[in-house]
């Protein structure tokens, strides 16, 4: 227990401004350093879907380049603390395959360039997912295309957590001709993804009840559109970035292709009009130091 203890202690307290949720469903220790916190049940069709980013005080989502990881604006052991609690509370985490290849890019040391695995880092965590009924970790990445090798990502090596792909048809045969034993899901006959399918096939056929969207900005945006995100959680980082990339940035670790000049916001996909934009409601706030801490819901 030493360990979890020292984690503890690494993290600070949150100070609770205002919290409007719902309570814990249980007592545990994980919820010590931020407080309660709970979710309402899923939809009949689909998850309780929650969204997780970090952003500047002037709205950025990342540097891009060699320091594209939301950690690098974060810089906060809070922050990766209140990552961890709320993969804690969901049955899966779903991402743009974008943000895998992007994270792995930036870091090259991280398991011999094989990128990250997006289970719960502190094990008192992993011991309140279990207390709360979740089952093996899961992670679904998103590509319409199924352009990505299974084999090039230690996230897929399955030891420590399922990694899933949701795609088309098409990339579904794409994925499964670089490596058989994928698990896929497939929501779309051509070239685009049927997110209502999708969520419902993740509903339905894998028992997900609360789902946790991780990014990138644009896969993040088009779930905002097609009205299947419910909450959002922001953490602003006291940094100022700015929105172009400055030219004496280094060059991106994916120079080969090529990048635009503009640094994403969280929400990074056509938006909405004055008419039909979605209003949320500000749930709470928490600071640790500099950072604060924001819990919306979708109205």
């Amino acid at each position: 227990m030493l360990a979890v203890a020292d984690s503890i202690k690494a993290v600070r307290n949150f100070q609770v401004l205002f919290d409007d949720a719902e309570p814990s469903l249980i007592d545990h220790a994980g919820y010590a350093p931020y407080g309660k916190l709970s979710f309402p049940p899923a939809h009949g069709e689909r998850p309780w879907t929650f969204a997780n980013f970090v952003q500047s005080i002037d709205g950025i989502a990342s540097f891009k380049g060699a320091h594209a990881a939301g950690s690098d604006i974060s810089q906060s052991a809070e922050d990766r603390w209140l990552m961890d609690l709320l993969r804690a509370h969901a049955d899966a985490i779903i991402m743009g395959v974008n943000t895998l290849v992007e994270e792995t890019l930036s870091s090259p040391h991280l398991n011999d360039g094989r990128g990250p695995v997006y289970r719960i880092e502190e094990e008192l965590l992993r011991v309140l997912r279990t207390k709360l009924g979740r089952k093996r970790e899961k992670v679904i990445f998103v590509t319409a295309s199924g352009s990505v090798d299974p084999n090039a990502y230690r996230v897929f090596d399955g030891d420590l957590m399922d990694a899933l792909v949701l795609t088309t048809n098409p990339g579904a045969a794409r994925l499964q001709s670089r490596s058989a034993s994928v698990k896929v899901i497939i929501a779309g006959e051509d070239k685009t993804i049927n997110l209502p399918l999708a969520m419902r096939m993740l509903r339905e056929e894998l028992g997900i009840e609360h789902l946790l969207c991780e990014g990138g900005p644009t896969f993040y945006g088009s779930m905002s559109r097609a009205g299947m995100i419910d909450e959002k959680f922001v953490t602003v980082s006291p940094v100022e970035i700015g929105l172009l990339v400055p030219p004496e940035q280094g060059p991106s670790p994916a120079a080969q292709v090529k990048q635009l000049n503009v640094r994403p916001t969280t929400f990074m996909y056509p938006g909405f009009t004055k008419e039909n934009a979605p209003w949320w409601r500000w749930m709470s706030c928490r600071r640790a130091g500099n950072h604060q801490f924001n819990r919306y819901r979708r109205k």
